[in-house]
């Protein structure tokens, strides 16, 4: 089950929920503990074990299953994830419910849904050109309900920046898949645009989350301009499956990279009383 969760990818969950609690005003907060744990394995499970449940036909095919960036589950261990992600969640689920103000559970409701329904009939947004891409936009949603958990609003700028750049990334990173997604008949954002049409696609996108950084913090946003243009422009030089499946590695390390970047800039604001 930890395999299936992916623990390389739980900074695409727990940042933004870090950074929400900082924009928030606080270094920490006792309230926070448990949305932040429940971004670890819990929600990661239930993210790609839904998806590795429907995606079975797709994984057989793909070399990278099987390694860091994804298990290949067989079709005797679905009963056993559906478990797994239901004991591991509906916990937390119902604390929010206790404890939590109601805007906040609304967003988390339409996270949840977003991410369920990418990989399961009958929306499956997965399988849908444009809403495949689209929809990865909720992985900044808990810079929304972190915020709102915590008796603060929100800092627009900053979550919709990153649903941009989440909406990059998507299809940056499923150019390394688009024969595979073929083969099973899958059209994904990368499979109708192509590889080129997809650095494109990416290159608005980050573009745009680039303007959006700009408006909350300059050296974030320069950060997230060199290495996705970096980014892009290898993948344009040379737009092969193989060469995006090469930058993967690069294109994991970019959150973390942008992420140290202003969680280091948030911390000392906070400690030395300049934020908020």
């Amino acid at each position: 089950m930890l395999h299936i969760s992916r623990p390389v990818l739980w900074i695409n969950t727990v940042g933004p929920a870090v950074l929400g609690m900082w924009l928030a005003g606080h270094l920490w907060h006792w309230d926070a503990l448990a949305l932040l744990l429940w971004l670890t394995l819990p929600f990661n499970l239930l993210i790609y074990g839904v998806n590795d449940i429907f995606d079975q036909e797709t994984d057989a095919l793909n070399p990278r299953k099987g390694s860091f960036e994804g298990a290949r589950i067989r079709a005797a261990e679905v009963s056993s994830i559906w478990i797994a992600v239901l004991v591991a969640n509906l916990p937390f689920l119902a604390y929010f419910v206790w404890a939590l103000p109601g805007e906040a559970l609304l967003w988390i409701a339409l996270y949840l849904v977003v991410f369920v329904f990418y990989s399961a009939p009958p929306l499956r947004f997965k399988a849908r050109p444009y809403l495949d891409s689209l929809s990865n936009a909720a992985y900044a949603l808990p810079m929304v309900f972190v915020p709102l958990a915590l008796g603060a609003g929100p800092v627009w700028a900053a979550a919709l920046a990153l649903m941009a750049w989440s909406v990059a990334k998507h299809t940056y990173d499923a150019v390394q898949d688009i024969e595979e997604d073929q083969a099973a008949g899958i059209t994904t954002t990368a499979v109708r645009l192509g590889v080129r049409g997809a650095v494109f696609w990416s290159g608005f996108w980050w573009a745009s989350a680039t303007i959006g950084f700009a408006m909350v913090n300059i050296p974030v946003a320069l950060v997230n301009a060199l290495i996705s243009g970096w980014l892009l422009y290898r993948l344009f030089r040379s737009p092969l499956t193989s060469t995006a499946h090469g930058l993967y590695r690069y294109s994991i390390a970019f959150p973390y990279v942008a992420g140290a970047v202003a969680g280091i800039q948030l911390v000392a604001a906070l400690l030395l009383g300049w934020y908020p």
